[in-house]
């Protein structure tokens, strides 16, 4: 496992731009800006991680390589995986910093038709996306960084731009980045041929030149700059606030595939024309949208057709959705449909219930025959190094879990359960490493199927009364009545007890409580709501 030390990052969340969605993230590094010029990507010297990933300024997977020995990361779910796998598997540690953009025309829009401060809305958004990053057990930034507070710096990183001769002011009070002055620099993600430019000031220089500081308008917030009063362009945040907390140099910057053009194309456009270099960020690292099914859009509130976190916990967990987005790589686009989180939930099931099976095998609880104990110590090895070599190819978390999937075939394919044992053998000790490994594995996704003990503790003491009870009433007959001879059998007078028995099972098990009733022995598992049905191989005591 490589070792690595702590590095910084910034993550930049726009609270009016819809949940869920993945914004940026940068690896800070400290070595010098590069020196390439034009639009051709050039390998960085320096630590080379052992990783690959795919490298949206050249189209291709590329090797991971770091100015030094040190990376970090941050983002929401499915790029919080990625940090998650880089720094459980891979042996970084990752700190992270986010910026809060707490202004923007949006937020100016909707406090003005709500006649309340823009502090107020961007509040409200900011608290409800950490509410909802908590829920989703997105890892938490050691820091946030708000925009409204680092105004000063970007009006400092805007005069040196100017200074260095790629940017101007108009008589408006605005300031454009002049993208003429760079030349064939622009257009490392190869949409600059198409693009129109954003509306502005009629006296731009060229259409696509954009914001860097747009001048207030009556009633809207402003501070005072050289160039009157105003405030910052979108664009220009994560540049500015990168640059003084990294320097001149990143080695990774990721975020939504939307981002590639032209948010982040300006980004290396400013940072470069600042820090006077050809290759600010070494690698871009781009994830895919999330769609209803059927719908070409991505999801967003602009368009209304987007699900609330908080109404996608009411049905679904968050288990459920950290999985859901593992069964599809983070650069690829996902369908979000009841049945394609069903398939998340139901390979989040399949794994609970083998993990339960074999903890009552190894309890003694599951009578199974002979276990074919060498071939799943090999099974084991394999998919430990499957898992591996898949997350280090471009964080690969869907081959990653189909290794993981068949491991588990495997097992369960010797977990054969038998009526009575006949003192063969047992083999224990595989069954607890596979388990230990597979929890160690979706700990590292930030999945987590250990419940709570204190609701654990409530289920044991439960299944063992009721254990005792059904035991009770199983006990057969085997005495004279009067005037007839029975056959031994059950006590007709113990079958309510059996039958209660049974109730209560199957009333637990749509509250997630799922009772498995194997001969005289019970064994139990917490599963995610709605999966607790009647097992194939469960018995009707009655």
């Amino acid at each position: 496992m490589w070792r690595f030390s702590a590095r910084s990052v910034i993550r930049k969340a726009k609270v009016l731009r819809g949940l869920p969605a993945v914004n940026a993230f940068k690896f800070r590094s400290n070595g010098s800006c590069g020196s390439v010029s034009g639009t051709k990507w050039v390998i960085p010297s320096g630590f080379d991680t052992g990783l690959k990933a795919f490298n949206s300024l050249t189209k291709q997977k590329e090797p991971l390589v770091l100015a030094r020995e040190g990376v970090a990361t941050c983002s929401y779910v499915r790029f919080d995986i990625v940090q998650r796998i880089l720094s459980r598997l891979f042996g970084i540690t990752v700190i992270h910093a986010m910026v809060i953009t707490d202004i923007d025309d949006k937020i100016i829009k909707r406090s003005l038709e709500e006649n309340v401060s823009t502090t107020i809305i961007s509040t409200m958004y900011e608290d409800e996306f950490k509410r909802d990053m908590l829920s989703l057990k997105v890892i938490p930034p050691v820091v946030y960084l708000r925009v409204t507070e680092n105004v000063h710096h970007i009006v400092a990183f805007i005069e040196r731009i100017i200074q260095n001769g790629h940017a101007y002011a108009t008589k408006e009070g605005d300031v454009y980045f002049d993208i003429q002055s760079i030349g064939d620099r622009y257009g490392k993600f190869g949409r600059a041929v198409e693009y129109q430019g954003e509306h502005g000031s009629a006296t731009k220089r060229d259409p696509r030149d954009f914001a860097l500081w747009k001048h207030a308008n009556p009633q809207e917030p402003y501070w005072d700059s050289p160039w009157g009063r105003g405030r910052p362009g979108w664009h220009i945040e994560c540049s500015t606030i990168a640059s003084s907390v990294f320097g001149s140099q990143l080695d990774i910057h990721s975020g939504g595939i939307d981002l590639a053009f032209p948010h982040h194309e300006n980004e290396i456009a400013q940072s470069e024309a600042y820090h006077q270099c050809g290759q600010w960020a070494n690698y871009f690292l781009h994830s895919g949208h999330l769609h209803l099914k059927g719908s070409p859009e991505k999801m967003s509130k602009s368009l209304k057709n987007y699900v609330t976190i908080q109404d996608f916990l009411q049905s679904y967990s968050a288990n459920e959705f950290r999985m859901f987005c593992l069964l599809s790589k983070y650069r690829s686009g996902i369908n979000y449909s009841d049945s394609s989180i069903s398939e998340a939930r139901t390979s989040l099931g399949t794994i609970s219930t083998f993990i339960h099976d074999a903890q009552a095998y190894m309890k003694g609880q599951l009578q199974c025959s002979p276990v074919q104990e060498a071939l799943l110590w090999e099974r084991l090895t394999e998919t430990k190094s499957s898992v591996m070599k898949a997350l280090a190819d471009d964080f690969d978390t869907p081959r990653a879990m189909s290794a993981l999937m068949n491991l588990i075939y495997h097992a369960n394919c010797q977990l054969h359960p038998v009526s009575e044992c006949d003192g063969a053998a047992r083999s224990p000790a595989v069954f607890a490493a596979m388990v230990s490994y597979i929890r160690d594995v979706l700990d590292v996704f930030g999945i987590n199927l250990i419940p709570q003990g204190s609701l654990e503790g409530v289920v044991e003491q439960l299944t063992r009364f009721r254990t005792e009870v059904r035991a009770f009433a199983l006990a057969r007959q085997d005495c004279l009545t009067a005037g007839s001879l029975n056959k031994p059998g059950l006590n007709p007078e113990r079958i309510p007890l059996l039958k209660a028995c049974d109730t209560l099972r199957n009333n637990l098990a749509p509250l997630g409580v799922l009772i498995k009733d194997r001969g005289a022995n019970s064994t139990w598992e917490i599963t995610q709501r709605g999966q607790g049905v009647q097992d194939k191989d469960q018995e009707t005591s009655s």
